[in-house]
């Protein structure tokens, strides 16, 4: 290679995103896409690029889906070319940031590389083989089914869920199908590639530890840098500018490939969840420069915080609790999975929008589950500016692992990218090790049928801990969602550490719930369909039912349906129309993932938290999900902003008795009256009276419901009330398709706003649930409130964001203001 250009020292780096196309190498490929030259881009998949060409039909509708599962069964070839000229570097490497998965990558017909891992990222030398003027760039992806099933013979069997092998391949778990994800197995260069040109040394990595020692601040920057031969010494500089603006510098001179950088600040702004105080954010930038000036930059955000994950023996088992800057946090949490099957269609708006519905939803942590992928820097990134607290999985979900090399090796390397790239956001509070793994090795078969064999316990209790050690020590970690606190325990043990709880939405109905008191509920979830808008664009059965072979296959779940109505009929109705259907299923969702958080939100702080299965979805599906494939939010999110708000007040049963419980999640006391009233669905008033309390901040107080206020002369159809303030919960006696609840009774008004509408609704008789299901008339359109209750004579205002003109009658219609109380008079 020549190197007549000038020299440069500074690092330069240029995407090689241009002018890519795609083929079909092997397999079973349609006419249309065999030894065709397809358009690519990159980042990108192979679906979506197919998708874009018109070649294939979207896997999200109907039953297309099994009409694409060839793409996975195919090697694909990326090629591309580039022009370069020498430009005075010393070294030239081109950097995958994210191939999905098993690649041979060629340049100017020289391989370079063959991967095998889609969760790293790959550095490979081209300064042998770039050639001045036009350079081909090859990459050639091996069919991730064929591979993974190969591996899976060559490694031995290991127990998974559902049918692909997806333990034997380093490759996203839920991409070969889950019970709420499509089997759609794809390749790609799914993340940046780029040229790094540079000169002296390049900082590979930088690792900023942070801590605090009451109001100051300690910044310890490890720094890994790679030399070319020969080069000198390099000055690296750590900068820390606070959010005034002001700055603290420190620099020193390294003569070898790591050092480190001390930065003490006698007076900062600490970083807190949302709910805490303010999520300040501080800018840290590292540079290395020699004598003929800076080489390289590095800058990301950092944040002055303790936190740590506390399992500690105490009189009721162990603990689970989050504490930051040594405030214990009660988690109002959501599991997170990928946001789309075609992880490259995520943007950071995306992101943003989920995060939006998070916060909307009063929730204060995400755990990223280890079915996905660790989150993109978009996502921590913004968790970081909004005081949402993350969890990150190592990626291991429900199956068993080998240990040996290959996989090994592969599992030490993206360990060491990930945790090196992620562990300088403040938001992240937790590593671990794996989503049910030990638990399905003790409880569901595995061990007999491992054989011996190894099954990833090495990874959780040694490999992964001394890495995080080693690259993350401050940052708590844990083997094992769930995770009882002691490898001779059980895993999922309800009085130790972490639980899932999935034996009720499975086999018991939701009420049992409160038989337990667990300490931290990592997962618990009920399902629900998607919109009713989203179903209509994705499914277009005719007639649509709940059991249309469109609605079948997008529900999932084993025996999905059979669980969706055995958990509904002892609470509701069960209709026979369609969209009386759709309504009592997204209600009972609601209505059992709340039941269940505010019986735990009662017991703090015995239980210290509670993290929803699930926010999103990847796809158009009946699901666990909050917020549907296509981003719109289902009842159970209003239903989450509700029980998860920073003051609840909820009646609860204990010991054959009622109790009032009030919770206080904020950082401000709490005192007054809390009022009881036992009432008529009419309204009449049968028996009152009033408590006072006084609730320090972040505490629960607990308080018995008089004998006479609980003693219910017709249970069908009275109700039991307290408020305090304007929080406020319920008692109903009776399940309510047993009560007498009457027909809903109310007036509205409608009025035109900037930006939508407002919809007044006054209740004449006891409403329950009130919904305003705004996408039925305009898919775009949201609404700020639902699951409301109201009694006679109350009015609510629920606030319509719209861009269309709409009627009122379209707004108030009975199938877009829908009840509980529909659901009882008409189908009982």
């Amino acid at each position: 290679m020549s190197t007549t250009a000038p020299t440069t020292t500074t690092e330069t780096r240029r995407t090689l995103h241009d002018g890519w196309t795609l083929r079909a190498t092997s397999g079973d490929t349609p006419v249309d896409v065999a030894l065709r030259s397809i358009p690519a881009t990159v980042p990108g998949l192979v679906h979506t690029d197919l998708l874009a060409a018109g070649l294939i039909p979207d896997p999200y509708l109907d039953r297309n889906e099994q009409k694409v599962t060839w793409i996975g069964e195919t090697d694909w070839e990326y090629r591309t070319t580039f022009t370069w000229e020498p430009d005075g570097h010393d070294h030239h490497d081109l950097v995958f940031e994210g191939l999905d998965t098993v690649a041979t990558i060629t340049l100017n017909g020289r391989e370079l590389a063959r991967t095998f891992n889609q969760h790293r990222t790959y550095r490979l030398a081209a300064d042998d083989v770039l050639v001045a003027g036009t350079n081909e760039l090859v990459v050639h992806f091996a069919s991730p089914v064929a591979y993974a099933d190969q591996a899976s013979l060559d490694i031995g069997y290991r127990p998974h869920t559902y049918f692909h092998p997806f333990n034997a391949i380093r490759k996203a778990a839920c991409n070969f199908g889950w019970d709420w994800g499509l089997d759609a197995a794809s390749s790609g260069i799914f993340k940046p590639v780029t040229l790094h040109a540079w000169s002296g040394a390049r900082i590979e990595s930088v690792r900023p530890t942070v801590t605090t020692d009451g109001t100051a601040g300690h910044v310890e920057v490890a720094l890994a840098l790679q030399h070319a031969e020969n080069a000198a010494p390099v000055t690296a500089t750590a900068t820390l500018t606070a959010p005034d603006g002001a700055e603290h510098t420190v620099d020193a001179v390294i003569d070898g490939a790591t050092g480190t950088l001390i930065l003490d600040v006698d007076e900062v702004e600490l970083w807190w969840p949302r709910g805490y105080g303010d999520a300040v954010l501080y800018g840290l930038s590292v540079t290395i420069a020699d004598e003929s000036g800076v080489l390289a930059t590095w800058q990301k955000r950092i944040g002055f915080r303790t936190a740590v994950v506390e399992l500690l023996p105490d009189s009721d088992g162990t603990s689970f609790r989050v504490v930051v800057n040594d405030e214990p946090v009660w988690v109002r949490g959501a599991n997170w999975i990928p946001d789309d099957a075609f992880v490259t269609r995520v943007t950071r708006d995306r992101v943003a929008a989920r995060l939006d519905q998070a916060e909307f939803a009063n929730m204060n942590l995400l755990r990223v589950w280890g079915g996905g992928y660790y989150e993109s820097d978009d996502f921590y990134d913004l968790c970081d500016e909004r005081g949402i607290l993350t969890w990150q999985d190592f990626l291991f979900a429900c199956a068993s692992y080998a240990e040996e090399e290959p996989l090994r090796g592969e599992v030490e390397a993206e360990v060491r990218d990930n945790v090196t790239r992620i562990m300088s956001h403040p938001s992240l509070v937790l590593w671990n090790g794996n989503n049910e793994n030990i638990w399905g090795f003790e409880e569901w078969g595995w061990e007999k049928r491992v054989q011996g064999r190894t099954w990833g316990l090495g990874y959780y209790l040694d490999l992964l801990p001394r890495l995080v050690a080693e690259l993350d020590p401050q940052r708590s970690y844990t083997p094992a969602s769930p995770w009882s606190g002691d490898v001779d325990r059980p895993a999922n043990e309800i009085d130790h550490g972490s639980v899932h709880l999935w034996e009720l939405w499975n086999r018991v109905d939701y009420p049992h719930y409160r038989d337990t008191v667990p300490r931290f509920v990592a997962e618990f979830g009920w399902q629900g369909p998607a919109t009713w808008s989203t179903i209509n664009q994705s499914i277009s059965d005719s007639p649509l039912t709940p059991e249309s072979p469109g609605m079948i296959w997008h529900q999932k779940a084993q025996d999905g349906n059979d669980k969706l109505t055995d958990g509904l009929v002892a609470h509701l109705p069960l209709p026979d129309h369609t969209e009386d259907w759709h309504w009592a299923m997204s209600l009972n969702q609601a209505n059992a993932v709340a039941f269940a958080i505010e019986h735990w939100r009662s017991w703090s702080p015995k239980n210290m938290g509670s993290i929803v299965w699930q926010l999103n979805d990847c796809w158009p599906v009946t699901s666990w999900a909050a917020v549907d494939g296509y981003g719109r939010a289902k009842p159970l999110l209003y239903a989450l902003k509700h029980v998860y708000a920073d003051r609840l007040i909820t009646i609860q049963p204990r010991g054959g008795d009622l109790v009032t419980a009030v919770v206080n999640d904020s950082s401000a006391a709490w005192d007054g009256d809390v009022v009881l009233r036992r009432l008529g669905y009419d309204g009449t008033e049968l028996a009152a009276t009033t408590i006072t309390v006084s609730l320090a901040p972040r505490s629960t107080q607990t308080v018995a419901v008089p004998a006479d206020l609980a003693a219910f002369t017709d249970p069908a159809s009275e109700v039991l009330v307290a408020m305090l303030g304007d929080e406020r919960g319920f008692w109903f006696p009776v399940e309510q398709r047993d009560s007498a609840l009457p027909a809903a009774d109310f007036r509205t008004e409608v009025s035109a706003t900037d930006g939508g509408y407002d919809v007044a609704v006054t209740a004449t008789s006891l409403v329950r649930d009130l919904a305003l299901l705004v996408d039925k008339v305009d898919v775009d359109a949201t609404v700020d409130d639902m699951m409301v209750t109201l009694l006679p004579g109350e009015t609510v205002t629920f606030h319509v964001t719209t861009t269309k003109t709409l009627a009122p009658e379209e707004l108030t219609s009975s199938s877009v203001l829908r009840t509980s109380n529909q659901l009882v008079t008409d189908w009982s």
